[in-house]
């Protein structure tokens, strides 16, 4: 199993602005990792330094042992894929199929191959019905699955996602889930950066909370959210149902409804 390393890695842009400060962080391969904080807390550039969209400024990033210093974007982007936040920064072909379909024409995969990863992602996502579609002129929320399955086709080692619930809907929601389980059973590395609490409450074990450029927390779920100094140096809100539990004290750290209910009973 691989991983993706990041070994005192930095990033500055042309204009001077330090975006990370020496981040040290691992990634395994088949790991859900959950990246929080707010605006401006450099989680956005970390991730562009897994997939090698950044070259650190110090420090290096390696995937699968593969310094990204010596290698392009494209050959790293062929084991870490991006998924990006805004489906219309991603988006470029005139159907859903030739979308999905792009990244293994660019890899010389035969037309077979090509149409057998196309529907199988398709049905994975559940927009099947839109592959004959103009991608722009389907709902938001679909075309954020069109861009998770255009990463998908190239069966990336490792798969990252920024803000994956904005503006979904519960069927969203399960759909996302659902892909979640599907990538953990195939051995496949989730990153995610979301401001969505409930979503990572109700679905990652490891949580990474950064603030000011640097990573103030790399833990498990319980305790991210079960300290108020990480909560409010990363400006994050504690998922709802803690909130409620602790006012009626049953801990501030419950997840979920079923150990809400289990606490309450005891």
């Amino acid at each position: 199993m691989g991983r993706i390393e990041l070994k005192d890695a930095s990033f500055t842009y042309p204009n001077g602005f330090l975006a990370n400060d020496h981040l040290n962080l691992t990634v395994e391969q088949g790991e859900r990792v959950a990246i929080v904080g707010q605006n401006g807390a450099g989680k956005t550039t970390a991730v562009k330094m897994m997939n090698g969209l950044h070259k650190p400024s110090e420090g290096d990033v390696f995937v699968n042992g593969k310094n990204t210093k010596d290698y392009t974007t494209a050959q790293i982007a062929k084991h870490v894929g991006y998924v990006f936040q805004n489906p219309d920064d991603q988006i470029f072909n005139q159907s859903v199929y030739a979308e999905i379909a792009y990244m293994p024409k660019y890899y010389k995969m035969n037309e077979k191959e090509i149409d057998k990863r196309v529907r199988e992602t398709a049905a994975l996502m559940d927009i099947e019905r839109f592959l004959k579609s103009n991608p722009f002129e389907i709902p938001y929320v679909i075309r954020k699955f069109v861009t998770i399955a255009a990463i998908l086709a190239t069966e990336p080692e490792y798969i990252i996602l920024d803000e994956p619930t904005a503006g979904q809907d519960l069927k969203g929601i399960r759909i996302l889930v659902r892909f979640l389980d599907i990538m953990r059973e195939r051995g496949v590395g989730v990153i995610t950066i979301t401001h969505d609490m409930e979503f990572v409450a109700g679905n990652f074990e490891r949580v990474v909370a950064m603030a000011d450029k640097r990573i103030i927390l790399d833990g498990n779920v319980r305790e991210c959210f079960g300290r108020d100094d990480i909560l409010e140096r990363s400006r994050i809100k504690r998922p709802q149902i803690g909130e409620i539990a602790g006012r009626i004290g049953l801990g501030r750290d419950v997840l979920g409804a079923g150990e809400f209910v289990e606490r309450y009973r005891r």
